[in-house]
């Protein structure tokens, strides 16, 4: 069974969509890990480079893992298509 000229292009935009996805995942990562690193010094709540660094850090697994959960819809939808 060949696949469509249609079906290929959402998948590439599937495909391209996840790629854009984890690479905003790893540099939200990358980003956190160095506000953190920078500035651990003064471990408060007051110290908002540090703050905006964790919440770099949580956001990039909320980022992969969104990214995730759309490609696997995809490549469902496309394979009971």
């Amino acid at each position: 069974m060949t696949k469509s000229a249609a079906d290929q292009k959402t998948e590439r935009e599937g495909n391209s969509l996840f790629l854009t996805m984890k690479i905003a995942a790893w540099l939200s990562l990358i980003i956190g890990v160095v506000l953190c690193l920078v500035n651990y010094d003064d471990f408060s709540d007051n110290n908002r480079s540090l703050m905006a660094g964790i919440g770099f850090l949580v956001g990039s697994v909320f980022i992969y893992t969104i990214g995730t959960a759309i490609n696997l819809v995809h490549k469902r939808k496309t394979e009971s298509e």
